[in-house]
């Protein structure tokens, strides 16, 4: 059975897969075709066999899904940063961080529709988000999306409805999403067993927290083989979880594994341990194998290891620096990291940064881990430290809008602070986050933020 999308979907985004990890396909396109007639045991023989390619092994080499392995390839790298801030201080840039995390979130959510994401024939998914905001005479970038703009009539363009409540006419609140709501569930995961969670841990979480309806793409995939191998009498974790349970978990049916879902869970980590880059990526290590392997996996350590460094560093180069610190120094995403770096060094201004990173990372899906992640590298980089450049480049770029303008936003929110935000992008959101979970629908940003202030205080001598 399949969960997020028909199975001939999967098994046609496992061959999709199947390319990016360099496997032999050959004839496999003519084998695919017509297949969407076929019955459930001969797609699910059909995705087996995909699946069953064997990845190459350079490339199963340098880029390994264990902690251990990780680690054994990673770069030299601040494993821990010291600093002395007072309570105020440390609460300031917690409350920056969840703020910062909900402005570029609020920002990027209408514009998480196809002709954004994906582009259209006629123009890249970059350009259709500047379009917009000219056609509402609102470009360049220094506000919410607005409702409305001629880009409607001209060029055929829309807002997703389900970011109706983030546009700038009727924006009041954080309205509820993912984004959002992964980053509440690790502050509950973090209260209630510290750093010692597991991976099993996770998918207790999920499955207590969080409805088959609130989870897409990989998250899908995991939660559902999740319900499969946990055991239905309620017992506790089985003596083959890490052997055989989780990377089964997180792989079957899942040509997803290495596409943006992890990664957007990183943020609460990097609050816990922030100042400690090293137990961050751990933590999301823990995390993303839960239904990431690879480049997945790899995305969300990067990025926690960011936002726990942001609480100490603020220069742009040195947090990228130290995220690329904490995974495989030769990994796809690492090299593609550094390519964006590159770029954003080069660029003219922001619309010529967008341009090049869509020349230079389109052949991904455009809510593959890669591509967004050399979003956020690139818009830190070329933002040179400014809250509102980075957050308006990210969302800017197109393909996962909302996902990159929130961690761009949580990465230099921690380092700005709360106090140090602009009024006109803190002032919309009236301290009210709707995570669409118990006790959290709503809540205050203020209250999350000095929840996960005391789990840091808890745990920071640890």
């Amino acid at each position: 059975m399949s969960g997020w999308a028909p199975l001939h979907q999967l098994v046609r985004d496992e061959w999709k897969q199947k390319m990016l990890e360099g496997c032999d396909l050959d004839g496999w396109e003519q084998r695919l075709a017509g297949m969407e007639d076929a019955d459930e045991a001969a797609l699910t023989a059909l995705w087996r066999e995909l699946h069953e390619i064997p990845v190459p092994t350079e490339l199963q080499a340098r880029q390994p899904s264990d902690l251990e392995g990780i680690r054994s390839l990673r770069p030299s790298g601040p494993r821990r940063l010291i600093v002395e801030l007072s309570e105020e201080a440390w609460k300031d840039r917690f409350h920056g961080a969840w703020l910062g995390r909900c402005i570029g979130c609020a920002l990027g959510k209408p514009l998480e529709i196809a002709p954004f994401v994906y582009g259209t024939e006629s123009s890249p998914g970059w350009r259709n988000v500047r379009l917009w905001f000219e056609g509402a005479d609102a470009w360049p970038i220094a506000d919410y999306t607005p409702k409305h703009s001629r880009a409607e009539a001209d060029h055929g363009l829309v807002l997703a409805p389900w970011g109706m409540h983030s546009v700038r006419e009727d924006i009041s609140f954080m309205e509820t999403d993912d984004d959002l709501r992964y980053s509440v569930l690790g502050l509950i995961m973090l209260e209630e067993k510290g750093f010692g969670f597991s991976t099993w841990d996770i998918g207790k979480l999920w499955h207590k927290y969080l409805t088959y309806g609130q989870v897409c793409t990989a998250e899908t995939q995991a939660y559902f083989n999740f319900a499969r191998f946990a055991p239905l009498t309620g017992a506790g974790k089985p003596d083959d979880w890490e052997t055989k349970g989780q990377p089964w978990v997180a792989t079957h049916l899942n040509p997803y594994r290495e596409w943006i879902g992890a990664q957007i869970r990183a943020d609460a980590w990097g609050y816990g341990a922030a100042g400690r880059p090293e137990l961050a990526a751990e933590l999301a290590w823990r995390d993303a194998s839960f239904s990431h392997v690879r480049n997945g996996i790899y995305g969300e350590m990067f990025v926690a290891a960011m936002v726990a460094a942001a609480f100490v560093e603020s220069d742009p180069e040195r947090l990228v620096e130290i995220g690329l610190s904490e995974i495989p120094a030769e990994c796809q995403l690492a090299i593609d990291v550094r390519r964006a770096v590159e770029i954003a060094r080069d660029a003219e201004d922001a619309s010529t940064m967008a341009d090049c990173l869509w020349q230079a990372f389109s052949h991904y899906d455009g809510v593959h881990t890669n591509n967004n992640a050399a979003v956020v590298a690139a818009s830190l980089i070329f933002s040179r430290g400014d809250f509102e450049t980075a957050v308006t480049t990210s969302v800017l770029c197109g393909w996962d809008t909302d996902c990159n303008g929130a961690t761009v936003g949580s990465i230099l929110g921690a380092v700005w602070g709360a106090d140090r935000l602009p009024e006109t992008w803190k002032a919309p959101l009236n301290d009210r986050l709707y995570a669409e979970l118990p006790a959290f629908h709503p809540i205050s940003i203020r209250e999350l933020a000095e929840r996960t202030y005391l789990v840091f205080d808890r745990h920071r001598l640890a």
